[in-house]
């Protein structure tokens, strides 16, 4: 089963009523995380997408229950990491969901999808400062 079938089978009743037939693949598949991290990269990864832009894994909600849907797997995922005690995942992501919110408001689409990357690598146990870290980049050469 893949993480992303397996974040739909996790979640709560109401919001399975609403899972598509065919979901799309794992973003994260080759990132190396371990299962954990990797159903948390693909829970937070589709409550970004229910967010900002168009649902592997979900369908015909309204936007203020897309909304809500989005932050139930941000907390399905960071719960999951909460659990098992790996407080540096949970600050990660948490940086990662912040960091993410201020790209998409800032109209910076490109830049969110880096922060994506850097934590993907960071969880996964590849080093790298992670979203704080990519985040500073580009305000260093005179961005915002």
């Amino acid at each position: 089963m893949s993480a992303l079938a397996a974040v739909v089978a996790a979640v709560e009743p109401s919001l399975a009523a609403n899972a598509k037939l065919d979901i799309g693949p794992d973003r994260f598949d080759s990132e190396g995380a371990d299962a954990d991290r990797l159903f948390v990269l693909e829970a937070v990864y589709e409550g970004y997408l229910l967010h900002y832009a168009t649902s592997r894994a979900f369908e015909g909600m309204d936007l203020d229950l897309r909304l809500l849907a989005g932050d139930a797997l941000y907390a399905l995922g960071l719960s999951r990491l909460a659990e098992r005690g790996d407080l540096d995942a949970v600050a990660e992501l948490s940086d990662l969901i912040s960091l993410t919110a201020r790209a998409q408001a800032e109209g910076r689409t490109e830049h969110a999808e880096l922060l994506w990357e850097a934590s993907a690598v960071a969880l996964a146990g590849g080093g790298g400062e992670g979203a704080r870290g990519s985040w500073r980049i580009p305000h260093e050469h005179g961005g915002s």
